[in-house]
C-alpha cells in the first residue's frame, strides 16, 4: 500500500480539489436547486427536505464510483501495462499480499473522499444525527462492496472495452435507480425487488438512515451484512483472478 501512496503524493492536491468541489457543486445545484422546485410542488421527500434526501444518496453513490474506478484501470494498467505488480512480486511479496495493498489503498481513498463529502453535507445542513459519523464506514463498505468484485473482474480482462460495458449497463443505472434521487417506492412494482437486491440501495439506506438518524436496528444490520459479504466474495474471487494473471 505504500506504493499507492507514494504515487498518491504526485496528485493528492488535484485529488483532494475535486473532492471538494464535486459534492458543492452536486449539493448546490442538485440539492438546492433542483430541490427548491421538489419542495415548492411536494413540501417533503420521505419526510424531509429534498437536500436532506439527496445528500445521504450521493454519498453512497459517490463511494460506489470511486470504488468502481479506483478497481478498474488502476488494476488493469498493473498487470498489463505497467506491470507494476510484476514487479511487487520480484520482492519477497506475495500475491495475496498485492491484492490486499490494492485493496487497502482503495478502502484509504474512499475514506478520504468520503470523509470530505461527510463534511461538506454537515455545512449543508444535511447531517441530523449524531449517528451521521457513523455514515462514513458506511459508505467505504458501500464502495468496497464494488470494488473487490470489479478487481476480479478487472485482472482478468485484456482490453479496456469491458470497463465502458460495466459503467453503461452497471454503474450508471444503479447510480439512478437504487434511490439516490428518489423513493425506490416510486419505481413500477416489478422493477422495485431488483432495486432492493442492488449493493448501492443498501448503501444508500444506511448513509441515509444514519445520516437522518432513523435507522433501525435489524434493517441496518441485514444491509451491513449484505455489504460485507460481498465485499469477501469479491475478495475470494480477486484472489483467484490476481493468481491466475500473475502467477507465471
Amino acid at each position: 500500500m505504500g506504493y499507492f501512496a507514494y504515487q498518491y503524493k504526485r496528485t493528492w492536491r488535484s485529488s483532494i480539489t475535486t473532492s471538494f468541489l464535486y459534492p458543492i457543486l452536486y449539493l448546490a445545484a442538485m440539492g438546492v436547486g433542483l430541490g427548491s422546485l421538489v419542495d415548492k410542488h411536494s413540501h417533503t421527500v420521505d419526510g424531509v427536505s429534498y437536500l436532506i434526501f439527496l445528500a445521504p444518496g450521493l454519498l453512497a453513490g459517490t463511494a460506489m464510483q470511486i470504488g468502481g474506478n479506483e478497481a478498474m484501470y488502476p488494476i488493469m494498467g498493473a498487470i498489463k501495462w505497467m506491470k507494476t505488480y510484476f514487479a511487487m512480486l520480484a520482492t519477497p511479496l506475495r500475491v495475496v499480499d498485492v491484492l490486499r495493498g490494492q485493496l487497502g489503498w482503495i478502502a484509504v481513498r474512499l475514506a478520504i473522499v468520503s470523509s470530505i463529502y461527510l463534511g461538506v453535507m454537515a455545512v449543508f445542513g444535511a447531517v441530523k444525527s449524531w449517528y451521521g459519523i457513523l455514515a462514513l464506514p458506511a459508505a467505504i463498505m458501500t464502495g468496497m462492496a464494488f470494488a473487490a468484485p470489479i478487481a476480479a473482474y478487472s485482472a482478468r480482462q485484456e482490453r479496456d472495452v469491458g470497463f465502458t460495458t460495466l459503467y453503461r449497463f452497471g454503474l450508471i443505472p444503479l447510480f439512478l435507480f437504487s434511490g439516490t434521487f428518489f423513493p425506490v417506492s416510486q419505481l413500477p412494482v416489478w422493477l422495485r425487488p431488483i432495486a432492493y437486491a442492488t449493493p448501492l440501495y443498501h448503501g444508500v439506506f444506511l448513509c441515509r438512515g444514519l445520516v437522518l438518524g432513523n435507522l433501525s436496528l435489524w434493517p441496518a444490520v441485514g444491509s451491513a451484512v449484505y455489504l460485507v459479504a460481498l465485499v469477501g466474495i469479491g475478495y475470494w474471487l480477486a484472489g483467484i483472478s490476481f493468481k491466475k494473471r500473475l502467477i507465471v
